[in-house]
């Protein structure tokens, strides 16, 4: 539970609401989305709590895709999580601490980038001291991560209601409810990081499951209070023009310290998800370094420090690109440029705003490709190995498994749509990994 709780929720509450909104025409339908994300999420737990008790191994996505598959796809999960979807969800979160720094003191517009890059190099290089270091920040930055959340609820339930008239709202020319879902269930993403410690979970068969549930029963009820409170206060209009929602929402209630306060809340709590990404991830490269000789680096820790140095290093560095490169004009046109060689027109990068919106778009469709592939293993691994030993099997079989899976494909659909050609984004590091499949093949047969 404190696993889930503390990655899931992460930076994306503090700035989903304002994209939800945009995106529908009524306040009910936001309410509706937020709680809609939540069920959608359990229907993916329970697929993951089957496939986590039934293999025994750490490794999440990646044992199951191996499993249910093909070696090969495993490893292009493995290798997509470290250059597109891990990098890039810590890069967002990167991104989330540098819009509120912004907010609290004066920095330049070129200054955001840099500033996301360098809380996850300083997190990255704390971790590298060794597994007590990692521990001990990830407890104190959780614990003020949770007095944040309270603090923006208490406030908005304090403060003084918005005058405006509740309801529909002129301020959303074409509602996109796809669209908004993709916002939502990406505030719900980080669950499915239960399954990288699976096997260490004591009585896991009934602990991890229950964990799921419970878990994702409370982040439910904390996104629905806090898009209760933030509609409460701003109103509908408002809360659809602002960047910093819940800061707004409690300098309404406490004035100017009050926004600065709980902007530095903020930040601390994106602090927070990205090293408990950061701390949490490498146990994939881990399994991986296991399986795959060309990735033996990863694994191991270092001697003094007692830390995976390569595992840890090795997404950072991803993630540091992908900052620069969407969010610095230099990267941007780099990009233009690399995709004018095979004939890609420039990307419209004023569309997606920068910065957050940009690394979730972008990389938005491969991580959905994956959802979609693992749950899909569930029924591959029910035909192909009916005799599976299954200490927890998904409760009115197969509905939650086919909600799950046309979900996934629905927001692969939705993601695609949106990204467009920047989807490129996150598909083509995915495609650098296809040639090392041969490698991984002529070194498992030697």
């Amino acid at each position: 539970m404190s696993i889930i709780v503390g990655i899931v929720i992460g930076t994306a509450i503090f700035k989903t609401p304002t994209l939800v909104l945009q995106n529908v025409s009524s306040e009910w339908q936001s309410h509706m989305l937020w709680l809609l994300g939540g069920g959608l999420s359990l229907c993916g737990a329970l697929c993951y709590a089957e496939l986590a008790t039934s293999l025994s191994r750490n490794g999440g996505e990646y044992v199951y895709l191996s499993k249910a598959y093909a070696p090969w796809l495993g490893f292009l999960f493995g290798w997509a999580q470290m250059t597109v979807v891990h990098s890039g969800t810590v890069g967002s979160m990167g991104y989330a601490f540098a819009d509120y720094a912004m907010r609290i003191w004066t920095f330049p517009e070129w200054a955001n980038a840099w500033l996301a890059a360098g809380a996850i190099v300083l997190l990255t290089v704390l971790n590298l001291i060794g597994a007590t270091a990692g521990k001990w920040v990830q407890n104190l930055l959780s614990s003020v991560k949770v007095l944040g959340l309270l603090g923006v609820i208490v406030a908005g339930f304090a403060a003084p209601a918005n005058v405006e008239t509740h309801g529909a709202s002129g301020g959303v020319v074409t509602p996109s409810l796809g669209l908004a879902l993709v916002f939502v269930l990406y505030a719900y993403g980080g669950w499915n990081d239960s399954a990288y410690v699976a096997t260490e979970v004591q009585n896991r068969e009934r602990n991890l499951p229950r964990a799921l549930l419970v878990g994702l029963a409370g982040i439910t009820l904390i996104y629905l209070l806090v898009n209760l409170a933030c509609l409460r206060v701003l109103g509908i209009d408002a809360a659809r023009q602002t960047l910093t929602p819940a800061a707004d929402v409690v300098e309404r209630a406490l004035g100017t310290a009050g926004r600065r306060a709980v902007s530095l809340l903020v930040m601390i709590s994106a602090l927070g998800a990205i090293n408990g990404m950061i701390f949490t991830g490498a146990r994939v490269y881990g399994v991986m370094s296991q399986d795959h000789r060309l990735f033996a680096r990863l694994g191991p820790s270092h001697a003094r420090l007692g830390a995976p140095v390569f595992a840890l290093i090795a997404p950072c560095l991803f993630s540091f690109l992908l900052i620069l490169g969407v969010g610095t004009s230099f990267g941007q046109s780099f990009i233009d440029r690399l995709l004018g060689l095979i004939g890609v027109p420039e990307l419209p990068w004023e569309e997606y705003f920068g910065g957050f919106e940009t690394l979730v778009a972008g990389t938005a469709p491969v991580f959905w490709s994956f959802f979609l592939l693992s749950g899909i293993a569930v029924f591959v691994l029910r035909w192909r190995e009916p005799n599976l030993d299954r200490p927890f099997r998904i409760p009115c079989y197969p509905v939650p498994a086919v909600i799950f899976c046309v979900v996934c494909g629905y927001m692969l659909f939705s993601s695609v749509a949106y990204a467009r050609w920047l989807s490129l984004l996150g598909f083509a590091p995915l495609a650098a990994g296809v040639p090392l499949i041969g490698w991984i093949r002529k070194g498992r047969q030697s």
